[in-house]
């Protein structure tokens, strides 16, 4: 296999098994040091002692790239292989096989840790038919969230990508800020032109009850908005350490979704576990539709969508009231219904 590709999946892997950061920018960095260089040249510098000594590589990664450059599958790769055949959640195992595509990703335009390209390619690995990009949004400057400059730059990227991949289709979106006067933060021009639309709270979380209500309610009502995203975010594990979950009131802010055919997502990163599960079960009494999104920052963490099957079918959510199970064209159809 080609070193490049070794040293991504090994990546992968890692990403998916929440290895530590350094440990998978290790390998990413290496991939980026010979992106480019043919077979020939890495052989010849492997021989000569220049690829150990070049910038990014290390004793694992070179060790790598030397099995690689022969036509062997690297004995570290074999290894991360065989423990990825063990699922990352069971229970759901039905309802996965169900979901085409994944509606909240993060790339390095915002603070994801790859380009929309090598996200593109770990969905195909998936076998994913589609794919929504959604960087962040202005206010949230921590997370270089996108301008509207920057993301309609992002949206001519998105069709390049796509004339060139073919078998999976990425979206144009966004994660946009719900501000504390519940508009949304980009231009609704902008926003009329995007596939997807997820929206979220990601500042002033400890607001009172009928303040983070009417926050909600504002993003809701918009008539841009696809997807609540992580509607209490709460932390419950992770590096980050836990958070409690914001305080709003649930039935009013299900209702509304219901009434403007806005999706709750169930949010399937780990360290989130959003909504609880009292709040999947009030959404889903309340008549809601679902999305079950990895809101991956790297390509491993788009296989967490396991964990949010799982979480789903443990609810009894029916299939068809998850949006992400939706062929694309049901789904497009859904989401640009409320742009006209």
């Amino acid at each position: 296999m080609e070193a490049v590709d070794a040293l991504d999946e090994i990546a992968f892997w890692l990403e998916r098994d929440r290895a530590a950061v350094f440990k998978v920018a290790a390998f990413r960095k290496a991939a980026t040091a010979i992106r480019g260089m043919g077979r020939t040249e890495l052989v010849t510098r492997a021989a000569d002692g220049r690829l150990k000594a070049m910038k990014g590589i290390g004793g694992r990664t070179f060790e790598v790239i030397s099995q690689a450059v022969v036509g062997d599958v690297p004995d570290y790769l074999v290894g991360l292989r065989e423990k990825g055949e063990t699922p990352l959640a069971t229970g759901g195992e039905a309802l996965a096989a169900q979901l085409r595509g994944d509606l909240h990703t993060h790339s390095d335009w915002s603070d994801g840790t790859t380009a929309p390209a090598l996200m593109l390619a770990a969905a195909r690995t998936l076998r994913r038919e589609y794919q929504a990009l959604t960087d962040h949004s202005p206010n949230l400057t921590i997370a270089n969230g996108l301008d509207a400059a920057r993301l309609t730059k992002q949206l001519d990227l998105v069709a390049e990508l796509n004339d060139a991949s073919g078998d999976v289709r990425l979206l144009t979106g966004i994660e946009v800020d719900i501000l504390e006067d519940g508009v949304l933060d980009q231009t609704p021009e902008l926003l009329d032109r995007l596939d997807i639309v997820v929206a979220s709270v990601h500042s002033k979380l400890r607001a009172d009850r009928g303040t983070m209500t009417r926050r909600m309610l504002g993003g809701i009502t918009s008539r841009q908005t696809n997807v609540l995203g992580h509607c209490t975010g709460r932390l419950v594990e992770g590096s980050r350490g836990t958070r409690p979950q914001s305080e709003f009131d649930a039935k009013r802010v299900f209702a509304a979704c219901a009434e403007n055919h806005v999706a709750v997502e169930i949010n399937s990163r780990p360290e989130r576990q959003d909504p609880p599960d009292d709040l999947i079960q009030l959404a889903l009494d309340a008549g809601c539709l679902f999305s079950i999104d990895s809101d991956a920052h790297a390509p491993g963490q788009l296989d967490f969508l396991q964990y949010g099957a799982a979480r789903a079918a443990k609810a009894g959510i029916p299939a068809d009231r998850i949006i992400t199970t939706w062929p694309l064209d049901r789904l497009l159809e859904w989401t640009h219904a409320k742009r006209g």
